[in-house]
């Protein structure tokens, strides 16, 4: 088996899309900590890899029972003083600082960073993240749409040049790659500080937005917010099409998922499941929502707070509602 899977293909003999989905619906969707390993400069493919950094991969291409690809997750925890391995690549990631304080030399520039904030690696750039304390680790959730750049053919990464070796001479000189972006993006917030955001009252709890289409923010294919559940209660259960990654902060509770069937007659009608299944949850796990499900999180016993994050790409297909249905 490779050693990393990118890209995950959608494959049918019969054109029957339906077993691919079943086989997603009903795999788990509650990932823990302990079901994954850390990965270090020793393990093949780790591009992050430093003597003094080490990741754990939790969501990606490559699982088995294959979840999703449209958001990877993973964990990367830099040792006192020391730093991940630099490197680029195209496609972006957000990076939600769980532990600890540094900074991160992003295109030759320094920003400096600490628990709470959340750190845009913008797509095409050259970045390092590096640990300033000397006696506390630094730790993070990277969150990244990276499959949506590999789908795309966006694949140049690397510590060094891609020009193959022996070929130098058929390549003319360093041009500035940033004239390709879309003009005004290196004027758009690099660093979020999590603490300076406002809280929004949402139906059973509250809402921070960290990244979406209408902020500042250096981020084009992803939207990153925090939630916070109340004691004993559940957010609104709603509706869409995109899929959902939560990391659980604090608290432990469960989501409730109502699988949505396809009805096709003169048009697109839904037909959703009358009885919910159950995902139940703690602090350090991470949470799957399916596409096009109805879903609540509820909290159990004290408040809950999550970190959730979504592909954007599923908004700019025409899917940017999120219908709210009643409660029981």
């Amino acid at each position: 088996m490779a050693e990393r899977v990118f890209l995950r293909g959608l494959e049918a003999g019969t054109y029957n899309l339906r077993e691919d989905r079943r086989r997603r619906l009903e795999a788990p969707h509650v990932i823990r900590q302990e079901q994954r390993r850390w990965r270090d400069e020793r393990t093949p493919g780790h591009e992050d890899a430093s003597p003094a950094s080490r990741a754990k991969w939790m969501v990606g291409p490559g699982d088995e029972p294959f979840l999703t690809q449209t958001v990877q997750c993973h964990f990367v925890e830099i040792a006192p003083g020391g730093s991940n391995g630099g490197h680029g690549h195209q496609n972006e990631a957000a990076f939600y600082i769980l532990e600890g304080r540094g900074y991160e030399i992003h295109d030759g520039h320094r920003y400096d960073w600490s628990a709470g904030d959340l750190v845009v690696v913008h797509a095409d750039s050259r970045h390092q993240h590096f640990n300033a304390s000397d006696n506390e680790r630094a730790l993070a959730l990277v969150v990244k749409p990276k499959c949506t750049w590999m789908m795309l053919g966006l694949t140049q990464q690397g510590r060094d040049t891609t020009v193959p070796e022996g070929q130098q001479h058929e390549f003319g000189p360093r041009q500035d790659w940033s004239q390709l972006w879309t003009p005004g993006v290196e004027s758009l917030r690099k660093v979020v500080h999590g603490a300076a955001e406002p809280w929004q009252e949402d139906r059973g709890g509250r809402l921070k937005w960290l990244a979406n289409r209408s902020m500042d923010v250096r981020l084009f294919g992803i939207d990153v917010w925090l939630q916070e559940v109340d004691a004993g209660r559940g957010s609104s259960p709603h509706w869409h099409m995109a899929d959902e990654l939560y990391y659980v902060l604090e608290g432990s509770g469960h989501t409730l998922e109502w699988q949505v069937e396809a009805d096709i007659d003169d048009r697109y009608y839904a037909r959703v499941a009358t009885a919910p299944r159950r995902h139940d949850w703690s602090a350090g796990d991470v949470v799957w929502v399916p596409q096009n499900c109805v879903h609540q999180l509820r909290a159990e016993g004290g408040r809950v707070r999550l970190l959730g994050a979504r592909n954007r790409l599923f908004a700019l297909l025409g899917y940017d509602r999120v219908v709210e249905l009643p409660a029981d």
